[in-house]
């Protein structure tokens, strides 16, 4: 559904002609509220539709959601994405098949014009990101071309196959990502580069008989399709990709100049290229200019070589590209403009129907033409039947209504508003309804709660001679095979049991049930239960008293949370509003979802006990920081517990300068800080002249009495011990309580997904955020030299995690002699507060380049010039702390990519370590969120290594894990 018709209350409006017109004599600007941005360009784009348009955002994730917003008021006028690479030309990476798919498509709509456009369509429209303008493009003859399948067509496998390679497809034996193909006799599978299915192919002789879209995780068919365009996966033909691949894996100076490799002088700038008629919009004036700079600090620290420029337009070249070609310019900064188009932002504080029912008659009262755009049609015909006193119908097409009232639309929107000029209100479902749990626009639920529950436990579908098992009558066995019997005459299955001293027992088919596997702390070897006697029972009884007593507790500690009245925090605020829109950079979508249930949480009039789930790096902070904020501004105290001094250091930092505008006093307990300033922060606390008190256990002394406590945070949740959390059980039944964790215990998981602590999930990465990949291998000393060197050449720092004190400074002393020109720190646990401080902050800013150290660096630190990470012996670490450490390197939003590997221990210094080749892991996904740090149980693996490109590492010295850095790397 299309909200086109909407745009004619734009068309009519005297300001909006006035400034189309003017636009069409000289350049003009205007100050556009940010809510109104999308619907204001699309009407300004409408009104003359022959005219194809390149709008200019800021940066990709804006320009993917301002693309998004135009669909919906365009629709069925194309409106196309034209995103940045994601890599640089001089890494010799191809960019991800959707990327090209995507860039390509918007190329040859401006460039093609009538070619492409339907009959009944309009004039293409480009969302380009500034940083994509600066990338230069390759001549439309140094790039293949696209096909299309159509059903009843003809099609020749050998030239379709040829086809496929030649656009840059890779086969492979089934299909799993964009960019890929199959083929099995007469059925051929594509995972298009632009479309968000794959499609099946099946041939009656060389007729297309059937097309259909399929799953690539079930490899069901979905739904039929009569026409499937093909979008090349890469930009380049097929010699120019050779060689790149080539040159990707070569380091140091044999790696050969971009020059040598692509013909720099056929790559010329977009804007040069566009069709003269083409209506250059920027979209976000004040946003081009901080985008362009990062984009080039970028580009010029990565480069080496002056022909390599010709690749990239420089910002003083693009500013004045844009002023030559740009009619309109629009601000949410107001200025000099002379024009001006205001409108608020559509949001709402109803928590269901009923309640926003009376706010729509308050706008229709007020004379607003109001549209309520539901994502689902379902949802809409819902809303409308138990609306009591507004009549709702539907637009579905039909001319927009002049007079006010209710219509509803089934369209997504992202972002809504009120504008009092055209008296015209638009809201998105989720800014009319601040539900508790909303939904995807893909559909998934949000939260783990759906996602874990399409993932059924599969025991012996994957059970292998050796695993341990336990079976509910007789204990834990070592499963030793199946066996086929007839027993009274039935045949049947058997699963063999080996119990201690040898004893057997064969359990038939039908009880499998009984039988699942043992999850323990010694689940390699656990000790094997002996058939008959008491022990097997008298242990599941101890057990069975435990978690009933467990149990007791938590529901008796919930039941009274639920029976007590906690505070109910007042609605944001103006210093509220005020504090998030400082916020430096853009919330992700989860991190909005978080920080609205947390504030929603505190509002009522019950003890919140929340838990916020997300990597590191995500945002969890930020969600600490708006609750922490809305606490103190009512005038309650708050207490934020960290698990180590570092991150209480680091955590202290960001809160004064976040909060440093506002009157509110932040103090530190820790062992950075002497004994007097903790105790005369501690009296302060308690006298309530402290409002936010961070620290690390000193929080949990006897001592520690708050005068008004309001919100208590606990970081790293998971890093604290059963008495420090029987201490903080006894805050809960009082106060508001968040919870902060990357890798949270399984209990407290648990809890969360059966409803008795709320979740919040932040799965989305920041933008600029790029994925930590991991590779898994070798210890080998050259291998970590050039890790190091190469993460020095580009300016940035290393750490070394070494988890072992007593022989660290030797550790230290080895990397000194393996890079002498390298400044080596070193800092773990058990250092002097001042001396570990003085080492941390010396690290940071800029003074060490390698910091040798234990996992205190494993909890959320965030130094954005340190994207390579070794660690060793990473055998000896858990899977959780492993997962923390690698989402140290890097980050921050602004950090670069960063690559990780993880490597077996170094040898003693009497022994070199075996030669055998290392294992190396699947690179990280897009998101770059949910990658696992492989690790080896086997005997000698376990470092693991980041490093800020996938271009050179591994160097080519390491032939076995040179080919995790491929063309496929994903941003």
């Amino acid at each position: 559904m299309s909200l086109r018709n909407l745009l004619t209350y734009a068309h009519d409006d005297g300001a909006v002609t006035a400034l189309s017109e003017a636009a069409r004599e000289a350049p003009q600007r205007a100050f556009v509220s940010g809510s109104l941005r999308p619907y204001l360009l699309a009407a300004l784009v409408d009104l003359d539709a022959g005219r194809p348009a390149l709008v200019v955002a800021g940066d990709d994730r804006a320009a993917r959601d301002l693309a998004a917003d135009l669909r919906a008021f365009l629709r069925p006028r194309p409106v196309r994405l034209y995103p940045a690479r994601g890599v640089r030309y001089e890494s010799h990476l191809a960019p991800p098949p959707h990327l090209v798919g995507l860039r390509i498509a918007a190329l040859d709509a401006l460039l093609e014009g009538d070619a492409v456009r339907g009959a009944d369509e309009g004039a293409p429209v480009v969302v380009a990101s500034v940083a994509a303008l600066a990338e230069k493009v390759p001549d439309p003859e140094l790039r293949p071309h696209g096909f299309a399948l159509e059903r009843g067509g003809l099609l020749d496998l050998d030239e379709t196959v040829a086809q496929l390679v030649a656009c840059g497809y890779e086969r492979v034996e089934q299909v799993e990502d964009r960019g890929q193909f199959a083929l099995r006799g007469d059925i051929l599978d594509v995972y298009p580069a632009t479309e968000e299915r794959a499609v099946r192919c099946e041939l009656f002789d060389i007729e297309i008989e059937r097309l259909t879209f399929f799953s690539t995780f079930t490899q069901r068919s979905l739904e039929e399709a009569a026409r499937v365009e093909i979008a090349p996966a890469a930009e380049l033909a097929s010699e120019y990709r050779e060689l790149a691949e080539i040159a990707a894996t070569e380091v140091g100076d044999t790696r050969p100049d971009v020059a040598e490799i692509l013909p720099v002088d056929r790559f010329r700038d977009l804007l040069s290229v566009l069709p003269t008629e083409t209506l250059v919009t920027v979209a976000a004036e004040e946003e081009i200019a901080p985008a362009l700079a990062d984009t080039w600090e970028d580009v010029t620290t990565s480069f080496h070589d002056a022909d390599a420029h010709h690749l990239y337009i420089g910002p003083d070249d693009l500013t004045a590209a844009l002023d030559r070609r740009a009619a309109l310019r629009l601000s949410s900064i107001s200025g000099d403009q002379p024009h001006a188009f205001r409108a608020q932002a559509a949001d709402s504080a109803a928590r269901s129907l009923r309640e926003a029912e009376p706010e729509l008659e308050k706008l229709v009262r007020s004379g607003y033409r109001t549209v309520v755009a539901w994502s689902r049609r379902g949802e809409a015909e819902r809303a409308a039947y138990n609306l009591a006193r507004v009549q709702a119908p539907f637009l579905d097409g039909r001319p927009a209504p002049q007079q006010p009232g209710v219509v509803f639309a089934a369209v997504g929107l992202r972002e809504g508003f009120l504008s009092p000029q055209l008296k015209l209100a638009v809201l998105p479902e989720h800014r009319l309804l601040r539900r508790r749990s909303g939904r995807r626009e893909d559909g998934d639920a949000r939260g783990p709660r759906a996602a874990a529950g399409g993932s059924a436990i599969r025991s012996f579908t994957d059970l292998r001679s050796g695993d341990a098992v336990v079976h509910s009558d007789h204990g834990i066995a070592r499963f030793t095979g199946f066996d086929t019997r007839t027993v009274a005459g039935v045949t049947r299955d058997y699963l063999q049991l080996e119990y201690e001293g040898g004893d057997r027992v064969l359990v038939p088919s039908d009880q499998l049930d009984k039988v699942s596997r043992y999850v323990g702390a010694e689940a390699g070897d656990p000790p094997l239960s002996k058939l008959g006697g008491k022990a097997w029972e008298q242990m599941k009884l101890r057990a069975r008293r435990a978690a009933q007593a467990l149990a007791g507790e938590l529901i008796n500690l919930y039941a009274e949370r639920k029976r007590r009245a906690g505070h109910a925090f007042p609605p944001d605020g103006e210093w509220q509003l005020d504090f998030e829109n400082a916020f430096p950079y853009r919330e992700t979508p989860d991190q909005v979802s978080a920080i609205e249930d947390t504030k929603a949480d505190m509002e009522e009039a019950r003890p919140m006990d929340r838990l916020v789930c997300g990597d590191v790096g995500y945002g969890k902070t930020e969600v600490a920081l708006r609750a922490a904020f809305k606490a103190a501004a009512d005038g309650r105290q708050v207490l934020f517990l960290v698990p180590t001094t570092v991150l209480a250091q680091q955590h202290f930092g960001t809160f004064s300068e976040r909060l440093r505008d506002y009157p509110f006093r932040i103090e530190m307990a820790s062992r950075f800080r002497s004994q007097r300033e903790v105790n005369a922060a501690l009296r302060d606390f308690t006298a309530g002249k402290v409002d936010i008190l961070i620290g690390t256990h000193r929080l949990l002394s006897r001592d520690v009495r708050p005068d008004d406590l309001g919100l208590l945070i606990v970081d790293e949740e998971q890093r604290f011990g059963v008495k420090q959390k029987e201490l903080l059980r006894q805050l809960r039944l009082r106060v508001d309580v968040l919870s902060l964790s990357a890798t949270p215990i399984p209990r407290t998981l648990q809890m969360s997904l059966a409803g008795l602590r709320d979740i919040s999930v932040i799965e989305t990465p920041p933008e600029g955020r790029r994925p930590v990949k991991t590779y898994v291998g070798e210890y080998d000393e050259e291998l970590v030299r050039q890790a190091i060197e190469r993460e020095l050449a580009r300016g940035g720092q290393a750490f070394f995690v070494h988890n072992r004190v007593d022989t660290i400074d030797e550790t230290a002393e080895r990397l000194r002699a393996l890079c002498p020109g390298a400044r080596v720190a070193v800092g773990h646990g058990q250092m002097e507060s001042g001396k570990l401080e003085g080492v941390m902050l010396d690290f940071l800013r800029g003074g060490a380049d390698v910091l040798v150290c234990t996992t205190i660096v494993e909890s959320g630190l965030d130094i954005a010039s340190a994207n390579t990470l070794i660690a060793e012996r990473s055998d000896h670490m858990g899977l959780a702390q492993l997962y923390q450490i690698r989402g140290v390197s890097g980050a921050r939003r602004s950090a670069p990519t960063r690559t990780c590997s993880s490597r077996a221990p170094p040898p003693s210094p009497t022994r070199r370590a075996p030669a055998s080749p290392p294992s190396r892991t699947t690179p990280s996904s897009a998101r770059g969120s949910r990658s696992r740090c492989a690790t080896s149980r086997s005997a000698g693996r376990g470092t693991c290594s980041a490093t800020s490109s996938p271009a050179t590492w591994p160097p080519s010295g390491s032939s076995s894990t040179s080919r995790c850095s491929t063309r496929r790397s994903r941003l």
